[in-house]
């Protein structure tokens, strides 16, 4: 498969599945912009491949993600990648905690994926493809605010894939489970805070909700976002992809 007619701008770009989604879609031939805050961690991953190049913005801020767009220029493939995930049990819960949630995982998913379709819309052909997690699929403890946050980015999506259907334009979503990330190392760290049991102890209850026992690797939703964009995906719309060895 190639994209080198392609260009793609994928949101949380300088670590975890955001930097190697810009190393897959540059290495398939597309040229990459990365997003994020911090210019050192987009910096490095630019510096992995030519056809990469970052932009520091804040998918939070409507201004930034609008500044961002006209930046990067024309683009055809679009990624909403940026996350975070804090844990709490629901009735310690702080209403900071729940606007982080939504600010970075829904409303940073609106505006990207609301300003990508502006770019796209008339154009023939596009794709807009969100990372959000098992999470938006089933229910986690102990994570409720980010948990209705990605229900309500995958259901975003789906909205937005019924006004994009038949124009040549699809929206989908990618829905990893725990992933061998930076994310899930400081999950680790936090149940060993909050727990006192063993780092491994604590990434054997993480593993343990994927019937195959391990964290997808980055490179796996890498390999399903490529396949959204790629020959033969036109039929693919509106639909939330687990990636998590059959849990749900």
């Amino acid at each position: 498969m190639t994209l080198e007619t392609r260009r793609v701008l994928i949101t949380g770009g300088g670590t975890g599945v955001g930097a190697d989604l810009a190393r897959g879609f540059a290495a398939a031939g597309a040229d990459v912009v990365v997003i994020g805050r911090r210019r050192e961690l987009l910096d490095a991953v630019a510096a992995s491949d030519a056809r990469i190049t970052a932009i520091v913005g804040d998918v939070t801020d409507e201004a930034d993600v609008t500044a961002v767009f006209a930046e990067a220029g024309p683009v055809d493939i679009v990624v909403a990648n940026a996350g975070a995930a804090e844990s709490a049990p629901f009735i310690g819960t702080t209403f900071d905690i729940w606007q982080r949630m939504l600010a970075v995982n829904l409303t940073g998913a609106f505006l990207t994926l609301r300003e990508g379709l502006r770019q796209l819309d008339g154009r023939g052909w596009g794709r807009l493809v969100t990372v959000a997690s098992t999470a938006g699929l089933k229910g986690y403890s102990y994570v409720s605010a980010y948990t209705a946050a990605k229900h309500g980015a995958v259901g975003l999506t789906r909205a937005v894939a019924q006004e994009v259907a038949g124009t040549g334009i699809t929206a989908n979503a990618l829905c990893p489970g725990y992933l061998n990330t930076e994310m899930t190392e400081r999950t680790v760290a936090n149940i060993v805070e909050t727990t006192g049991r063993t780092p491994a102890d604590a990434l054997k209850a993480l593993t343990r909700t994927n019937p195959q026992g391990r964290l997808v690797e980055p490179a796996e939703v890498t390999a399903a976002a490529l396949w959204l964009c790629g020959p033969g995906s036109d039929a693919i719309n509106g639909q939330a992809i687990a990636i998590a060895g059959g849990e749900l």
